[in-house]
């Protein structure tokens, strides 16, 4: 397959485009196009800015945007530690692949017989109390001269109605950037609300409801309007990740943030 900034270049050379034509309809700046184009991938913001921007701009230009993204992967994405860990058999130790040694504690028959002979012990106890003999038993007819009659009245009795499980609360949320910032925003069942756009200063959301928000920044260029009272997102040149719901906000890991490329 050939390069994927060559690739570019020549469909947009094909169609007669000029690069600020498409600096203009992507609103990606140009630099970034030619960065693309000359694969001088440490000259972008970061990776999620590098899948962002490859996708945009191969649908511009009418190219299998999907295509691309996958084959940026394959190239240039490293597995982190994780992927790249061997995978051994259950109960193999993380170093030198060596079985942790069982605990030691008493043997399983020895275990096994004290709770027989402790079963055994209760019984006799039981049999014991059970065949004496001085108070004969009720029979049934005694028992139910002397137990009162109960009438119908006495024996209905109302059932409460069982509640329904009570409804998550929704909550508001609207993404107002600061600057320039990437931004990928999926509400609860992976209903995808901002599909990983880069939104300049002023160019706020929606106000979004859901019970549960996920979302993808490639900055701290932002602030968040939770229910009407705006948040400040700590500044950070890296990627920030948010879960969001009625009880506030937490942070999400790198490896569980939504991808919407």
């Amino acid at each position: 397959m050939a390069e994927i900034g060559e690739t570019l270049r020549d469909a947009r050379m094909r169609a007669r485009i000029d690069i600020s034509e498409i600096e203009a309809q992507t609103k990606i700046r140009a630099k970034y196009l030619r960065a693309i184009e000359n694969e001088e991938w440490d000259l972008l913001p970061g990776p999620t800015y590098v899948k962002s921007f490859l996708r945009t701009y191969a649908e511009a230009l009418g190219l299998d945007a999907r295509a691309l993204v996958e084959e940026y992967k394959l190239r240039h994405e490293r597995l982190s530690d994780d992927q790249l860990r061997p995978i051994g058999p259950p109960g193999t130790a993380a170093k030198g692949g060596r079985s942790r040694a069982p605990s030691g504690g008493p043997p399983r028959l020895l275990v096994v017989g004290v709770i027989v002979a402790l079963i055994l012990v209760t019984l006799g106890v039981l049999g014991s109390l059970g065949g004496d003999d001085d108070e004969p038993a009720l029979t049934t007819a005694q028992t139910t001269e002397t137990e009162p009659r109960t009438t119908t009245t006495q024996r209905t009795t109302t059932t409460p109605r069982e509640q329904a499980p009570a409804r998550p609360r929704a909550v508001r949320l609207q993404i107002i950037p600061t600057g320039e910032v990437y931004v990928c925003l999926v509400a609860a069942g992976g209903r995808t609300l901002v599909p990983g756009v880069v939104l300049q200063a002023g160019e706020a959301t929606d106000t979004f409801r859901s019970t549960r928000f996920r979302m993808n920044l490639g900055n701290g260029n932002v602030r968040l309007r939770i229910n009407g009272t705006e948040r400040e997102v700590p500044a950070s040149s890296s990627g920030i990740g948010y879960t969001i719901t009625r009880n506030g906000r937490t942070d999400l890991p790198e490896g569980e943030r939504p991808d919407c490329a």
